[in-house]
Parts: structure tokens; sequence; C-alpha cells
């Protein structure tokens, strides 16, 4: 933890302690509070609680010892704008209108944390939204623009305006958020709290404090690193997502931009020496010292080494630069969700507080030496999903089932005693975090739409259950491949066109048009997304 943060955190435990009996005295509404804890981009695989491969997490990893950890969570878009507009209105991208990050928010809908609002909770937001300047129902936000940054970041406030402020992202985002809990919080009503942090998201920053013991780290490489797609169809060959083609050299894997023109290192895109300069360069003489004290030799020994690498040693190099700054991004997350739990533990809040963390979709770390999602395959697809409850939900618990992002709104509304609008596509979980699993669904609908574009990731819908995965990829090519999850279980081949899976493919497809009924999804909807995109100007 952060000198200076840890010294925040022990004053505000102190002041709320003492001010805790009058909170609980004053508080007569019983309804739960809700965190609502969310990272960009944050794979399910950087999460000890489900792996200890790569990193260990333990303050995340407390929510899921308190509670519950879902192990099929997954979404039904995987990017990152189209995302949260779903967890916010339980509704589908189509319906939403955020189908991709071009594609306009209909701010016409209404989102969860309205209803909280209207129904008496206290709101408030703090961190990365990624659409939208003014959230709607928040009686306090303070939001990244856009992406946001690494360092020094700007924020859009309700009540101050724009705002630039000194320090790295993600602990700025965290003292945010216990600022709120200690001041502005009414101790007189529920509060829904949104912590949402930029990390992990590209370019992978890592805090000042980790660059050291995060870029002298070895990990294992996973075993579909050096994957050639030949049991997948074109979508999966065609794919702008490798490690070593595709990931830039200066914004993604530190390679100073000048150091690139002395090497004769092309730029990947026409963003990649943009990307180092608008976040390396907006730290100021302290922060880059810092930097080029651990990334100065980094470039020095590949200056040395690059002349004699194979293909093969970039590849793993470039994977090695990568797992450095993404894990060591994900560092700050996990202290920063330590120091909350802290504080809701100290200020006797956890035992009537529902905390929720997850991500806005999975990601791929070198598996089909893929970065970035967009694919229905589980890497990507695939997210974190952990939550504590107490009395509600039994410590340690576990689920399989198939849950979405979707899931979210109805869940937190009906959490709160608050009947979600008709229109709410998404299920309520409460009944699993009790272990009630009977008459739960047994599949869900994922639809990507954003194509062509960054990444050429090709439209796709598909409907997965425990078992299997069907898919369907469309516009330029008319393609299916169905998935057998339990017996392939890193996807690597199709079984669409096995004869002892038609029987599968059959019944599958069945249920597929009936979730694209049920959702109000179909053929026309994709016409109509594919022409406005077109008219949009494409990629």
């Amino acid at each position: 933890m952060r000198l200076t943060s840890f010294i925040c955190v022990v004053t505000l435990i102190l002041s709320s302690c003492q001010s805790n009996q009058h909170t609980k005295k004053a508080n007569d509404d019983k309804r739960p509070n809700i965190v609502f804890m969310m990272s960009d981009d944050h794979a399910y695989q950087a999460i000890s609680a489900y792996s200890k491969k790569l990193i260990n997490t333990p303050n995340i990893d407390r929510i899921a010892e308190q509670g519950l950890l879902f192990t099929n969570a997954c979404v039904t878009n995987s990017i990152c704008a189209p995302s949260r507009a779903v967890l916010l209105t339980g509704k589908h991208s189509h319906l939403n209108g955020k189908i991709d990050n071009r594609f306009p928010f209909d701010t016409t809908q209404i989102t969860f944390p309205q209803i909280l609002h209207d129904a008496g909770y206290q709101t408030a937001m703090f961190g990365k939204l990624h659409f939208g300047n003014s959230p709607k129902g928040f009686d306090q936000f303070r939001i990244l623009p856009g992406q946001g940054t690494y360092y020094n970041p700007d924020f859009i406030t309700k009540i101050e305006g724009r705002i630039k402020v000194e320090g790295y992202t993600t602990d700025i985002i965290t003292d945010m958020t216990l600022e709120w809990l200690e001041k502005d919080r009414d101790p007189e009503k529920p509060f829904l709290l949104m912590y949402l942090h930029k990390a992990p998201h590209r370019e992978w920053l890592p805090a000042p404090r980790h660059y050291r013991e995060f870029t002298k780290k070895t990990f294992p490489e996973p075993a579909t690193l050096f994957d050639d797609y030949s049991g997948r169809g074109t979508a999966a060959k065609e794919a702008e997502m490798n490690l070593l083609a595709h990931m830039n050299w200066a914004g993604d894997s530190k390679i100073y931009p000048q150091l690139m023109d002395e090497l004769g290192i092309p730029e990947t895109a026409n963003w990649d020496k943009k990307a180092f300069e608008r976040e390396v360069g907006r730290q100021n003489a302290e922060q880059r010292a810092a930097w080029d004290e651990i990334y100065g030799p980094i470039n020095e020994n590949f200056k040395k080494n690059y002349p004699n690498m194979s293909q093969k040693e970039l590849m793993s190099w470039r994977y090695q630069r990568y797992m450095q700054d993404y894990l060591g991004s994900i560092a700050a997350v996990d202290e920063g969700v330590g120091e909350v739990l802290d504080y809701l533990d100290a200020s006797g809040l956890s035992d009537n507080t529902l905390v929720v963390y997850t991500s806005d979709q999975g990601f791929y770390l070198g598996e089909h030496g893929w970065f970035d999602k967009r694919f229905i395959y589980d890497e990507s697809f695939k997210t974190p999903l952990v939550v504590k409850w107490p009395d509600v939900i039994k410590p340690r618990s576990i689920n399989t089932q198939m849950v979405q992002n979707l899931d979210f709104a109805p869940t937190l509304l009906h959490a709160a005693g608050v009947n979600p609008p008709a229109d709410m596509q998404g299920e309520n979980l409460i009944p699993l975090f009790q272990g009630d699993t009977l008459g739960f669904r047994d599949a869900v609908y994922y639809h990507y739409y954003e194509y062509p574009a960054v990444h050429m990731v090709k439209r796709h819908y598909g409907i997965v259950t425990e078992e299997y995965k069907l898919i369907h990829f469309y516009d330029d090519i008319d393609e299916w491949e169905l998935y057998d999850r339990k017996k392939d279980t890193q996807e690597m081949q199709s079984v669409y066109d096995d004869p002892t899976y038609q029987d599968v493919v059959k019944d599958l497809k069945e249920k597929l048009a009936e979730l694209r009924v049920k959702y109000k999804d179909g053929e026309e909807l994709d016409q109509h997304y594919i022409n406005m995109y077109k008219e949009m100007g494409g990629k």
C-alpha cells in the first residue's frame, strides 16, 4: 500500500469509527449499500482467485473468500463502451444503441443508477465511464474523459468542472472514492458507489512503485502463444491482434520512439509513437526520471539484442514486456480494492454492503498469440465476477452458471427492493447468491458488431452454454463454428462439421433462433447496422 494512502486510510478509519455509532442510529433504512467495482480489460486469468499462474491479487480474492466466485460470468458484446452501456441499462447493445465504441448511446435509456437515485439512494461514480460526459442519476461524479491517461489525468466532474490531478490515475480514483465515503456520504441514506478503474487498459503503465518488481519478472508463456489457427475458420486467421505483428512498439512495448528510428523499426499503427507520447509524455520531470531509471536499461538491452533476435524470440520478448506492464498495472488496482474494503470493514459499513468486483470484459494475455478482446472465444467473452453480501451469500461459494453483465442492473435493483423496468432483459442473480440455481437460464446470447475496424474482428453472434459454443460469423463471410467447451477448453478445434456433433448443431441453432427473437435481434437489425457503419465511413 502507498504510504500516503496508508496514512489517509488510517485517518479515515479512525474518524469513521468515532462516528460509526451515530451512523447506525441515524440510518433506519435497512436497504443494502452497493459498491460496484469494475476495472477495464481485467482478464479473469489475472486474478489469483481464478488462477495463480500470473499474479497474486489478495484483495480481490478477499471478495471471493467472503462471498461468491462465478466461473462462467460473461459479456454480451466484448468491447468497452458497449459493455458499460449494457450493464447500466440491462439491455443488449442493439437496443441501447451502443453497439460499438463509435455509435452513440441512446441517452433516452433509463439506467439503474437513475432508478436507485429516484428510490432514495445516494449515488456517486469515480473513474472511467468511457462514454458520455454527464452520467445520469448521480449526486457526484468525477470521470475520466474517454480513455483517460495513466499519469496526471484530467477529470470531468459534476461540481468542479474539468480538473487536472497530479499523480497516478489508479491511486487518484481510489483516493477520490475514499474521500467521498468519509466526507460526502450521507449516513442517513443507502448508497450506490461505482468505483471504476482505467487500468489495466492499453497502454498498460504501472505505478512507479511497481516498475522494478514487475519488469524483473518472467511469466509462463500460454500453451497457445504460437497458435496457427488451423482448427478455426477465417475470422481467427484474419484478426489483427497478434503480439508480434500488431502490438505497438512504442505505445505498448515501451520502446522509445527515437530507438525505433535508430533500429529501423516501423510503426505498427499510425498512433504507435503518439500513444507513447500521450502517456509517457504526460509525466512530470520527477515521474519521467523514475520511468527512465527502469525503462531506459530495458531499451538499452533491447538495442543490443534486437539485431540477432529470431521472430520466435521477438514474440516471446514482446509477451514478457506485455505481461510485465499489464500485470504491473493490476497491482495498484488490487491495492486500491484493499483500501476500499478496509474502510468498509473499519467503518462498520461492510455488514450491510453488497460488493461486486468485475471487468467490462475479458482480455487475451497471449493466448492464441493475441492481445485485446472482441471475440466470443473464452478469454475475451468470459469476465471475472466476485460478489460478497454478508448474511445473503455464503463465504467461499462458487457458481458455474451462465451469468452476464446484462444481469447487473436488474440484480442490483432487486437487491435495493426496487422492481426493474419490464424492458430490462437481464436476470436477477440473487437466487444464485443464495444457492438456488433451479430454473436459471441454460444459455446466453452474444453479438459483436465493430467491423471493419481496429483489430479486424469480424461481426458475429452466438449462443453459449456450459457445454458448447455455437458461433455465426457474418457480413463479409458466412461461417459457423462449434466448440465443445468441456473437451476442448482452449477452443482449438471447431467441431461444427464433425458428424458426431450434428444433433448438437441442430439443437443449438434452434435455441439461438429463439434467443434472437427473445432479445429482439435479427437479420434486419444486422443489415441495418452494417449499412449505418458503411455510412459512417467503415474502418
